[in-house]
């Protein structure tokens, strides 16, 4: 008798539980609004990346909502900071999907970050859209190989970066020997050393040195003197901006003037502020954007996002302003405000969205198809190099 009891309190709660979280959503759903939540790095270690992206995204947000919404309701963020910490990342997630009951997930940043969020997308179905995070499996399954179905990007992927970067030192730099530097905590930066390592000896060249370190590391010095006596004739260094700084300055004291490598962690005004104008020079990495480029949508970018923060947007920003707009035209395709499943197959559907960073199509493993750029940094100040298509 006591049993049955409590087997059917424990049944009592689980409809209830069941009823509140569909009362819920039906009041979400019901909204004047259309609510998207937003996970992003706002604080720690890569705080600088999450605010620009931040700034562009809802820039573009403002906009859209002056211009009547979508489907004739306004965009509402429902913004949460991860800290720059995977556990968090996946615990904003959770909340989202489950307490605010957004439409969809907009962010990590990071790719670590991204990946774990993910992990609450697949579990509530709630298409998750990241703008920046490169690693080939945040949306690819690593067990299965198969495709996330609610895990979606607008950037290009690490295999695609790498490999930009290898050929750009081989063809470009007519570079023979590398040696890579790289955080064995990181998968952002992990993926792209495997990406870059493969296309660089694909295309004859060699790495004569394959250096790790572990994230907060502050002091390269040992490191760089062992690459040193290695004597190659460049350092790729898939890193963050302050770890990009302080190996550029690191190296340029040890006399090594060869050039310094990187990615898009390269792309903040950090990088230069870490590293020192004079030693920040002869520094090449791969980037998503450019203020410089002459495109007509680019510079009106440029000038609406400096008159509103009084700042130079970077690729983050321009990414977090396509994602915008991203997420408003697939939500306008999909017909829909309350509908994820109808969203997410709205997204898979993506092809020639024109945005600042480009025009993105989605392909199969749910990865935007676009090209990337190329930035020079010499004597601190960025120069844009070259446009490479995938």
């Amino acid at each position: 008798m006591k049993r049955l009891n409590f087997q059917k309190i424990i049944g009592i709660m689980v409809v209830l539980v069941l009823i509140i979280s569909v009362f819920s959503y039906a009041q979400s759903s019901s909204s004047k609004t259309i609510r998207l939540g937003v996970n992003l790095e706002l604080s720690g270690a890569v705080a600088q990346f999450g605010q620009r992206n931040l700034e562009g995204l809802r820039m573009a947000i403002d906009e859209i909502n002056s211009k009547g919404g979508v489907l004739g309701k306004k965009l509402e963020l429902v913004v949460y900071d991860n800290k720059s910490d995977k556990t968090e990342a996946l615990n904003v997630a959770t909340k989202l999907a489950t307490k605010e009951n957004v439409l969809a997930m907009l962010g990590p940043v990071t790719s670590g970050a991204t990946k774990s969020a993910s992990v609450a997308a697949q579990r509530y179905k709630v298409p998750l859209i990241s703008s920046t995070a490169t690693d080939d499996l945040v949306t690819v399954d690593e067990r299965t190989g198969k495709t996330k179905p609610y895990i979606f990007r607008i950037c290009f992927n690490d295999s695609f970066q790498g490999s930009v970067m290898a050929n750009f030192a081989l063809k470009t730099l007519k570079i023979k020997t590398a040696a890579v530097i790289y955080d064995a905590s990181s998968d952002y930066s992990k993926g792209l050393y495997k990406n870059f390592k493969e296309a660089f000896a694909k295309g004859g060249g060699k790495l004569v040195a394959e250096e790790a370190f572990s994230k907060g590391e502050q002091d390269f010095n040992g490191i760089l003197t062992k690459i040193r006596d290695k004597k190659p004739q460049a350092i790729f260094a898939p890193v963050y901006y302050d770890e990009a700084g302080l190996i550029i300055k690191q190296a340029r004291e040890l006399g090594m003037w060869i050039p310094i490598l990187g990615a898009d962690g390269f792309d903040d005004p950090k990088v230069v502020e870490k590293a020192g104008s004079k030693y920040a020079t002869n520094v090449f990495f791969s980037t998503h954007y450019s203020s410089q480029d002459t495109d007509k949508r680019v510079q009106e970018f440029k000038k609406k996002y400096q008159a509103k923060y009084k700042i130079e947007p970077n690729a983050l920003s321009a990414l977090g302003y396509d994602l915008g707009y991203f997420i408003a035209d697939a939500i306008k395709r999909a017909n829909s405000t309350t509908d994820r499943e109808k969203l997410r197959r709205t997204l898979e559907s993506t092809k020639n969205f024109v945005g600042v960073t480009g025009i993105i199509t989605i392909d199969a493993k749910h990865n935007a198809k676009k090209s990337a750029v190329i930035i020079e940094i010499k004597n601190g100040v960025q120069t844009f190099k070259q446009k490479l298509n995938p």
